[in-house]
């Protein structure tokens, strides 16, 4: 029996070849003791020699952790068109090798449903002796059909025993009448950059595959993902989805998730679910099936220079909430458009994927204290943390970006017409309308476009241009260095700043 604890995944079938490819493999480190090099009699000592302790040989670990790693063997089977080209039954004539390549190349023509079946192959590792096993959610997602093969050979029908798509991450459950080996998650182990990595997997199906690395990231974000990344140099491809990454003692420190390929191959740059996160999840997964998220209702964005000028904050840590949820727990417990959220729980909010993810791993019914800024008045807010729907994508918790980062003035303003009401989808007609922006002016620079409507600026609702230069007035009084402003654009409401010290607007 192993004492380890991380796992990795694997994926093999529909792998894009730009950008993030999902079929990993995992990482191992060494676990065994291995001792210094030792120096010839009569040569000096070697420049840059390993340090005593340093690993010259992984086999020792590979040795002790592989019986845990497993291949994926996944059958799946998906409705599809039967017929990808005009001429009905007529395609069904063709040879299949041609009717193949049609279905290729026009994948998205009309046409009469029937079942695609097919195989897709990953990496996976126990984490309990009485079989659980952890993969990737990517591997076995359309799957009819699992098979778990252990590296003597044995073959076991796999049962999914629950998935996280955010995460990607999948719990699988085999039998066996004697204890299986496992490994273990290295659930409080941080990792540095520059520490050895070890990952065992299948990759291209050569199941037993090993090869090291060392961290070359950590806290990595991708995408809109709320949670963070390891990045890792250790060789991995596709097949190793799912499996795990291990330290030098043989912990499993990461789960092999994505790479970074321009062609579907390894260039250097994979990515792993840290620890903390995976044995988190699959411990949820294990007990209910499926993991439940707490949810507070809100559209959030960053601060960046500008925001934080203009509410007075020394530093731009937080989030700002653009927009409340009806019918929300926040909308219940009096958050408001405008509040800028600076701790949970007494702990700082450091940005709004911060917060997304802290909230998203309270439990449901959790008493959650925000403390808030309103109005240049700090506030705590208690809210009753609800279950986040489960058709809710992650990427709306957070505001719209204006298109560019830069500052100052150059719009002209008029009243808001009923169309414009409509078309913004506007509650009211409280605003005013963008009715041009000046090229290459500040507030075209910071992305402010024609169409757009301005809801407020400092603290003042604005239904008229003569109210938004009020407001210009007031902050510049008031002695700030810029002034917030709340925009409805077409794909939503968010918030951003205009500075007041530059020369251009006095």
């Amino acid at each position: 029996m192993m004492n380890n604890k991380h796992a990795g995944r694997d994926y093999v079938t529909g792998l894009s070849r730009t950008a993030l490819v999902c079929a990993l493999a995992g990482a191992f480190v060494f676990s065994g003791t291995i001792p210094a090099a030792q120096a010839r009699p009569n040569m000096p000592p070697l420049v840059g020699a390993l340090k005593p302790g340093a690993p010259v040989s992984f086999a020792d670990l590979i040795e002790h952790v592989s019986p845990a790693v497993v291949s994926i063997n996944v059958e799946t089977r998906e409705d599809g068109p039967a017929s990808a080209l005009p001429g009905g039954e007529r395609f069904n004539e063709l040879p299949k090798e041609f009717r193949d390549w049609f279905r290729r190349q026009l994948p998205n023509q009309p046409g009469p449903q029937r079942p695609r079946e097919g195989r897709a192959l990953g990496s996976g590792f126990l984490i309990s002796k009485d079989g659980h096993v952890v993969t990737n959610n990517h591997v076995v997602e359309h799957a009819s059909k699992i098979t778990v093969v252990m590296q003597d050979g044995r073959e076991f029908k796999a049962k999914l025993v629950g998935r996280d798509p955010q995460t990607d991450l999948a719990v699988l459950k085999i039998h066996d009448d004697k204890a299986l080996p496992y490994v273990e998650f290295a659930e409080d182990i941080k990792l540095r950059v520059g520490d050895w990595v070890v990952a065992v997997g299948n990759p291209f199906g050569l199941g037993g595959t090993a090869t090291a690395g060392i961290v070359s990231a950590t806290g990595r974000e991708i995408g809109s993902n709320a949670y963070d990344f390891i990045q890792i140099d250790a060789s991995i491809n596709r097949g190793n989805s799912g499996g795990p990454t291990f330290d030098l003692s043989g912990n499993v420190v990461g789960v092999n998730s994505q790479i970074l390929s321009p062609t579907g191959g390894n260039i250097g740059i994979g990515f792993a679910i840290p620890a903390h996160i995976a044995s988190k999840i699959t411990k949820e997964l294990i007990k209910s099936g499926s993991v439940t998220r707490g949810w507070l209702g809100v559209q959030i964005q960053g601060i960046d220079r500008d925001l934080a000028d203009s509410v007075g904050l020394k530093d731009t840590k937080g989030a700002l909430v653009a927009k409340v949820v009806d019918e929300s727990p926040a909308s219940r417990a009096g958050f408001k458009t405008g509040d800028l959220i600076l701790k949970l729980d007494n702990q700082t909010v450091e940005d709004q994927r911060d917060l997304t993810r802290r909230v998203g791993e309270l439990f449901v019914n959790h008493k959650a204290k925000f403390l808030i800024l309103r109005d240049g008045k700090r506030k705590t807010i208690t809210v009753t943390i609800g279950k986040r729907p489960d058709n809710l994508d992650i990427s709306q918790n957070t505001a719209p970006e204006l298109e560019s980062n830069v500052d100052e003035f150059g719009m002209t303003l008029a009243p808001l017409s009923e169309e414009d009401v409509q078309r913004l989808k506007l509650r009211s007609s409280h605003g005013v309308l963008i009715e041009s922006v000046a090229p290459d002016s500040p507030a075209y620079k910071k992305g402010f476009r024609a169409g757009a409507a301005i809801l407020s600026a400092g603290s003042r609702t604005i239904d008229t241009p003569a109210d938004f230069e009020a407001a210009v007035k007031a902050a510049r009084k008031a002695g700030r260095k810029a002034i917030r402003i709340l925009v409805q654009t077409g794909s939503g409401q968010l918030f951003t700043a205009l500075r007041l010290d530059d020369k251009d607007a006095e």
